[in-house]
């Protein structure tokens, strides 16, 4: 279905808003879109028809709004068996229906968050340049085309932006680094390759508001003096790599992309490349081999990308959110930005609920609300209705942390402080029922897959970690220490996080959960 309707044409039509976002696409977006359509051409009522992004409400798709003189009206979910009754009910008016939301943005999961990147997600048409520069879209841009390369570094570094992909490095300490490096030839490469289990905020970014990732590289480009970016999106986004295609397109044909930039004297060139579905990829070095037409292995460092990256460039890669993190930070200032937060964890983070949640979706907060905020005052609790017993924060290379942990803010240094870590802000929870030494297994069986093999730790400590577990949990208990052993090996010996990190859920089950670790697990699912 387009952007509207054949059925938007007469004056006075009213909008209706429905989501292309893929959430609401499997949940029946299009089919109810369809039945809208054919039940507004049976009673001749004109509609302007136009699919945005998701609110990031998930438990509400498909949620369809309606533009009104009070606001935006929510509607959700809404089948397509439902549509006649809103229309009977006034549903373009406003009017009461049992699916009623009432205000959209009154919505208490929408109104109590900071939403700084998503400001517009939910809100806009995804592909329509103008609705995008009707909300604040590419006022950075602008502002970053009138200030020197070393003023933009300046002010990504002041605003305190780190890494939003997992190692929380700071953003213009890498820009810095490319900047000041020469070379003919100066990069941009995305990290769109989202493969932790629990995420999906860059997947949102592309398909709900891909304009704004679009701007934030090219004034990544105009900092560091780069000409040619890559977008590196995994296979399994049909729907992303669809919408960046197209917005990739729209933004060349309007001057935002191209040669001579807005009439500026820059030029910037974007592709979007598709990856092969390898969960290594998301390491930048094997993405970058991914991305030069080779197997995707990880590079021993140094160099460090920043100095010899794709193709042997300089090269800044950032992930989705930290370079849509951009385009505010340009526009406002890095005072407004790092007014959000806590310590040294500035702005906020886009963190999705997951797993055994009632309210699974995407919460944007600033720094320094607290897991148990989260989980209980948007997340409403396990769907199960049982006590939460495990959280595992970061992706599948995530500590798991028992629920006596849950009053952690979410910060990179209080996390760590508590052996956690925040990663990509993907959270996944478990109830009461969970066996976590099958969690621990699977940890170390992920890695046996996912591992490139480069190095012996990590190929080979996965899968005797997969054998002793099984060991364990028949009953060798004594084979805990050779695990303990092994999980040291793959700390300190593996080349790059795959290997290293694969350890610290099979860690923080072992010291958090150990009554799940004796004379075979425990069958908590009772």
């Amino acid at each position: 279905m387009n952007a509207a309707s054949s059925v938007d044409a007469a004056v006075g039509a009213i909008t209706i808003y429905v989501p292309r976002d893929s959430t609401a696409l499997a949940l029946g977006a299009n089919e109810v879109v369809a039945a809208i359509v054919a039940e507004a051409e049976k009673r001749s009522q004109p509609i302007k028809l136009v699919r945005n992004g998701s609110r990031g409400m998930f438990w509400l798709e498909p949620l369809v709004e309606v533009a009104t003189a009070a606001g935006r009206i929510g509607y959700g979910p809404v089948e397509p068996e439902d549509v006649a009754g809103l229309f009977d009910a006034g549903f373009l008016g406003g009017g009461a229906h049992r699916l009623a939301l009432g205000l959209v943005a009154e919505i208490p999961y929408l109104k109590k968050q900071e939403r700084l990147t998503f400001a517009r997600v939910g809100v806009t048409d995804p592909l329509s340049l103008d609705d995008y520069l009707a909300h604040e879209g590419y006022a950075g841009l602008q502002r970053a085309l009138a200030m020197a390369g070393a003023e933009i570094v300046q002010e990504v570094l002041d605003s305190g932006l780190r890494g939003r992909g997992g190692a929380a490095f700071p953003t213009g300490i890498k820009w810095k680094t490319v900047a000041a490096t020469s070379a003919a030839q100066k990069y941009i490469v995305c990290n769109a390759d989202e493969g932790d289990s629990g995420t999906f905020s860059d997947r949102m970014v592309m398909e709900d508001d891909p304009f704004m990732l679009i701007e934030g590289m090219t004034i990544a480009a105009l900092a560091v003096g780069a000409t040619q970016g890559y977008i590196y999106v995994r296979s399994e986004y049909p729907h992303a790599i669809a919408a960046l295609d197209q917005a990739v397109s729209t933004a060349n044909r309007r001057q935002y992309l191209g040669e001579n930039i807005l009439g500026s004297g820059h030029s910037f060139h974007l592709e979007v490349r598709k990856g092969a579905g390898a969960y290594i990829c998301g390491e930048e070095t094997a993405l970058l081999e991914s991305l030069e037409g080779k197997r995707g292995v990880v590079r021993a460092k140094p160099p460090l990308p920043a100095i010899e990256g794709l193709f042997g460039k300089p090269t800044v890669i950032n992930n989705v959110i930290s370079l849509a993190s951009v385009p505010i930070i340009l526009a406002r200032g890095a005072a407004f930005y790092k007014n959000y937060g806590m310590g040294r964890s500035l702005g906020t983070l886009p963190m999705q609920l997951a797993g055994n949640i009632k309210y699974g979706g995407l919460v944007e907060k600033a720094f320094g609300v607290t897991l148990r905020e989260l989980l209980l005052d948007f997340g409403g609790g396990t769907v199960s209705g049982r006590p939460i017993r495990a959280v595992q924060v970061g992706g599948p290379l995530g500590p798991y942390l028992p629920e006596s942990l849950l009053d952690t803010k979410l910060d990179y240094e209080a996390m760590a402080a508590v052996g956690g870590m925040l990663g990509h802000g993907g959270i996944v929870v478990f109830d009461d029922s969970v066996d976590m030494a099958s969690q621990a297994r699977y940890a170390m069986h992920f890695c046996a897959i996912e591992s490139c093999g480069k190095c012996t730790p990590c190929r080979i400590g996965s899968t005797r970690g997969v054998e002793v577990i099984d060991k364990i949990v028949a009953g060798q208990v004594q084979q805990i220490h050779l695990l303990r052993d092994l999980c040291d090996t793959m700390i300190n010996g593996s080349l790059c996080a795959m290997g290293s990190m694969t350890p610290l859920p099979v860690l923080s089950a072992l010291d958090h959960f150990p009554e799940d670790f004796g004379d075979g697990a425990a069958d908590r699912a009772a």
